[in-house]
């Protein structure tokens, strides 16, 4: 059984891997800014991950840290990427890994080719949030190797407005946008969870990001 603490608990992608932890037995401390939303069987814990002796102190005896929070800005002009140092300074401290639920942007739509948020078609309302989830990646990339870390970029489609079926089926890919036969690219959020927490359970990806898709 492993411990996760997972910050943005209540979000679409922190909820369904919280539940799919607790339902493999999983140990799960559920983190948010308003712990009212926090459903399922977790520890609730009121905080943010801007608040570094708050995520050091959360981190205690953490296998790993799920980070599953928007990766735009808040209220007070934060972004997710600026909580980076003192996510890996906790996960270091406790021996756990890092797990970031990431984006599609930052995949290339094929070998060699442009990122997904460069090209023509990418809407421009959501290249804002869609480079601080790639400025993570990078920052990611440049951690010390002391620091054990994943990152699962979605299929393009993934959102609680396409929730789809729990499956058990999908595919897995590294920097290249998965698509189907007819050109999409979707993921449904049960099924994201349960390939996030087998990386979990049986890590394949240290220090690397992959892709999940349909």
């Amino acid at each position: 059984m492993a411990k996760l603490v997972i910050f943005g608990a209540t979000g679409y992608a922190g909820g369904r891997i919280g539940a799919e932890a607790r339902r493999r037995g999983h140990d799960v401390v559920g983190v948010a800014r308003n712990v009212d939303g926090i459903s399922g069987d977790f520890t609730a814990r009121a905080g943010s991950l801007h608040d570094a002796p708050f995520v050091a102190e959360v981190a205690k005896g953490a296998d790993v840290l799920v980070v599953a929070t928007p990766a735009r800005e808040d209220a007070d002009g934060r972004k997710l990427l600026d909580a980076v140092p003192s996510l890996a300074k906790a996960a270091v401290a406790e021996g756990a890994r890092l797990a970031f639920v990431g984006g599609a942007g930052s995949l290339h739509v094929a070998e060699g080719g442009p990122r997904l948020i460069d090209t023509p078609e990418f809407p421009d309302e959501y290249k804002p949030e869609a480079g601080n989830h790639a400025d993570v990646l990078t920052a990611l990339r440049e951690l010390p190797s002391d620091v054990d870390w994943f990152y699962v970029s979605p299929a393009a489609e993934f959102g609680a407005w396409a929730a789809g079926e729990r499956t058990g089926k999908f595919r897995l890919g590294g920097d290249v946008l998965l698509t189907d036969e007819n050109g999409a690219s979707k993921i449904g959020g049960d099924d994201y969870a349960i390939a996030f927490v087998d990386e979990i359970e049986q890590p394949k990806h240290s220090r690397q990001r992959f892709t999940v898709a349909y």
